[in-house]
């Protein structure tokens, strides 16, 4: 169990330091992305049930479905890049 969670935490701080030095701005949405999914596992693991159902929404669906409308709204991500 020890191992699992230093695994965890170990990707936390992995994903906090890649978002900061990362150059685009759709990988950084990425990454927290998967900061948020691998914090509500966290939670899980810590037995905060509803953090983790409030991590799992709120934090990877919700914040990365508006920053991706955001990137979108900025013309950062273009349609015509998927088709190429």
């Amino acid at each position: 169990m020890a191992a699992v969670e230093t695994i965890l935490l170990l990707g936390l701080i992995i994903c906090a330091v890649a978002a900061n030095f990362t150059r685009k701005l759709l990988p950084t949405v990425i990454v927290y992305a998967a900061f948020g999914t691998i914090l509500s596992v966290v939670w899980l693991m810590l037995k905060a049930e509803d953090l983790a159902i409030t991590e799992a929404a709120v934090g990877v669906g919700i914040d990365a479905i508006l920053f991706l409308l955001a990137l979108r709204g900025i013309h950062r991500i273009d349609s015509t890049e998927d088709r190429q």
